[in-house]
């Protein structure tokens, strides 16, 4: 597949992506919505924060590092190697959540059993649904590499469905299950996962109709088996998956550096942590709808781009160009979306927070928390994009070499979140993290501008925003912030419209200044999803 071709691929990801996160946001919503009628704080900080957090870490540490070795453009790379090479992550997942399920069960504080029973039938639930998803690793790489994009989003979008569908149902009518009721909910959301992508390909390559040219013939080709005149797997692979393994352990504990904190230190009750938690998952919204998105096919796009490890000189001309045009559009579109979301974000905070919530969020530190939340995603866009073009263009020597950085960034960390929570309390957590990607974006973009450093090529000039944009900005600003205090939040319901609306003209105003002064953003934009649109009229035909 080609460069543009597969920029059209990338691009229908990442929209089919955006939706699906929506979809999933809005379904965890509606679930915290009504179990928080029927379980009491406590019960949703441990499963929120607990339970997911050895759910993410044990899957991640299991898939990481397989995924970004199976993914990578290699020269000669053979599909059954990679095949084998991901059966090897389940193995490795029943490792990790044997370690890390001893951990949860007995180094942590359990939580009172009267207010929160059955925790180690939640524990063990959580640790065996990582290695039923993992049993789906080969489809869902083939998947990823061949941009099998309806199918990530019904495989998740469904199974996420069917986990808040139990959860409701046994939490209403069975209230004194507890987390049994939860445990059930993810071992039904990873079955679903799985069968899933078991059923689509066994289908996909029983019929007769698929591409000729399609690695895989028969649902056979996705066990281990030995391929032709080669290893059984190949060393180059085997060799990366070994650097991004020790690589992965870190970058998890960075991702998910707070609840580490307030899992291994007791920082926070497990009251204080579902609270966190509610108001932490309304700030990542856009993370994981539009960032998360754009940072995955990013990832995708350049690891199928480039080569790993060469030089820019030693890439074709039109595979260096359109990187470079993409890699700038994105720190621009990620830029301008989490720079208006920082302005915006600070004046309406308090009435977010007491729309959804009510006075149980926005009371007390909840809009504070919000507000530098807006911050911090502006940060961590910039980080995702320039990490995502790091990891799939760097070579080993730079990997190993990254995850000896990693663990200085880890302390600091570490360091700075003790030190901040002990000072601001929850806003501690936040500030911490924007230390921590700052640290992570400075590394990355030192990578890439010696990356491009003798070219003509500037893709870094897509983080500075244009000065009429920074005065639009800056106005907005100033005007929404007096509209709060004037209008919001004491007040009654025609005050805060004012205020809705004043916001709105202002945000208006702002999207008409991106709309002129981004000229070569938006005919860049425009020309991809022309070519998305040609694509997709093609297959049809």
């Amino acid at each position: 597949m080609k460069g543009p071709e597969f920029l059209a691929g990338a691009a229908k990801a990442a929209t089919y992506n955006m939706l699906l996160q929506l979809s999933i946001r809005a379904m965890t919503f509606f679930l915290n919505a009504v179990v928080l009628r029927y379980i009491s704080k406590d019960m949703l900080g441990v499963v929120n924060v607990r339970l997911t957090l050895l759910y993410s870490t044990t899957l991640f540490v299991s898939t990481e590092a397989f995924d970004q070795a199976g993914l990578s453009k290699i020269e000669g790379k053979n599909w059954t190697q990679v095949v084998n090479l991901m059966w090897c992550s389940w193995p490795v997942s029943i490792i990790i959540c044997g370690i890390l399920s001893i951990v949860w069960l007995f180094a942590l504080t359990p939580p009172d059993p009267e207010d929160i029973p059955y925790y180690g039938w939640g524990v063990v639930s959580f640790a065996l649904s990582t290695i039923i998803a993992v049993l789906a690793r080969p489809h869902y790489i083939v998947g990823q590499a061949h941009l099998f994009v309806k199918l990530r989003v019904l495989s998740v979008g469904l199974s996420e469905l069917a986990k808040c569908l139990t959860v409701v149902y046994l939490v209403i009518n069975f209230p004194n299950l507890g987390l049994i009721s939860f445990s059930l909910g993810q071992i039904v959301r990873e079955v679903t996962y799985t069968l899933m992508y078991y059923l689509t390909f066994y289908w996909y390559t029983s019929d007769k109709s698929k591409p000729e040219d399609f690695v895989f013939q028969t649902p056979r080709d996705f066990l281990p088996q030995k391929p032709k005149d080669k290893k059984y797997l190949d060393d180059y692979m085997v060799s990366l998956t070994g650097s991004f393994f020790k690589q992965s352990l870190l970058k998890q504990f960075l991702t998910e550096g707070e609840k580490y904190v307030m899992t291994l230190f007791n920082v926070f009750n497990f009251g204080d942590q579902g609270i966190y938690d509610v108001i932490n998952n309304l700030g990542s919204m856009v993370p994981r709808f539009i960032f998360m998105p754009l940072e995955e096919s990013g990832r995708l796009f350049f690891s199928q781009t480039l080569i790993r490890g060469k030089t820019y000189r030693d890439q074709s001309n039109e595979s260096l160009d359109l990187a470079s045009r993409v890699l700038y559009s994105l720190l621009r579109v990620v830029m301008l979306i989490g720079i208006v979301i920082l302005v915006f974000g600070y004046a309406y905070s308090f009435l977010t927070l007491d729309l959804y919530g009510g006075a149980v969020l926005s009371d007390g530190a909840g809009p504070t928390l919000l507000r530098w939340y807006c911050l911090y995603v502006l940060i961590l866009a910039i980080n995702g994009i320039t990490e995502c073009f790091y990891f799939a263009t760097m070579s080993q020597t730079q990997i190993d070499q990254y995850n000896q950085r990693m663990v200085v960034f880890s302390v600091i960390f570490l360091g700075s979140s003790l030190l901040l929570t002990s000072w601001f309390e929850s806003v501690g957590f936040i500030l911490a993290n924007c230390i921590n990607m700052c640290t992570r974006i400075a590394h990355s973009v030192f990578f890439i501008h010696e990356y491009y450093q003798g070219s003509t090529y500037r893709p870094l000039l897509g983080l500075l925003p244009s000065k009429s944009l920074l005065l639009s900005l800056a106005i907005s600003f100033v005007i929404t912030v007096t509209s709060e205090i004037t209008f919001c939040c004491d007040a009654g319901i025609y005050y805060r419209l004012l205020h809705i609306g004043i916001g709105g003209v202002c945000f208006i105003a702002v999207i008409g200044t991106i709309l002129l002064t981004e000229a070569e953003l938006v005919s860049f934009v425009w020309e991809y999803l022309l070519r998305f649109k040609s694509s997709k009229q093609v297959k049809k035909e």
